[in-house]
């Protein structure tokens, strides 16, 4: 009975691929969260501009603002560590080709 040899292929380019996609959906999650806090940012300077009168939505604004801050901190980290992950990955590659 003929032995059919398998060959294995290297799951390498796709960890690569997945791993610059979750850095692409992390960039792209952080300037979402970056144009949030942005336009937060304004809408709050021009209600604080507009007179002595507070604006009931003003505390509002400002914790929308604080946890987008939050999230924005977190997706930070989180695209770091893909970044550690991404270069170890391809320190690993560049080993493994010597």
């Amino acid at each position: 009975m003929p032995t059919r040899a398998t060959r294995r292929s290297a799951p390498e380019p796709r960890a690569r691929s997945t791993e610059a996609g979750l850095v692409q959906e992390v960039l792209a999650e952080r300037r979402e969260l970056l144009v949030a806090n942005e336009r937060l940012r304004l809408e709050l300077e021009e209600l604080r501009s507009q007179g002595a009168k507070p604006d009931p939505r003003l505390h509002v604004l400002q914790e929308e603002n604080r946890a987008l801050r939050d999230e924005l901190a977190a997706a930070r980290a989180e695209l770091a560590a893909y970044e550690e992950e991404l270069l170890d990955l391809l320190e690993e590659i560049e080993k493994a080709s010597r």
